[in-house]
């Protein structure tokens, strides 16, 4: 796909089309990488986005407990 470089202010740049906005989940930012033989667009992942939601749905169904004590038997949190 041939993209015009277009005048933005004191910059320039390139308008990308709707539906590859679309296809590639490109929202507000997106990150670009610098190749050798050109420049790479990556949409911006945000892995931690729902975690809230998610802690919320294990406090309400138990599952949020500890897995095994934080203090060990031969474990003096004094010393520590």
């Amino acid at each position: 796909m041939e993209l015009k470089i277009i005048k933005i202010g004191n910059s320039k740049g390139v308008r990308i089309p709707k539906a590859v906005l679309e296809k590639y989940k490109m929202k507000d930012s997106v990150i670009l990488i610098l190749k050798d033989d050109g420049l790479f667009l990556k949409p911006v992942d945000h892995p931690r986005k729902d975690w809230e939601a998610a802690f919320k749905q294990m406090h309400e169904n138990g599952d949020d407990q500890l897995l095994f004590d934080d203090v060990f038997e031969d474990e003096n949190p004094d010393e520590l």
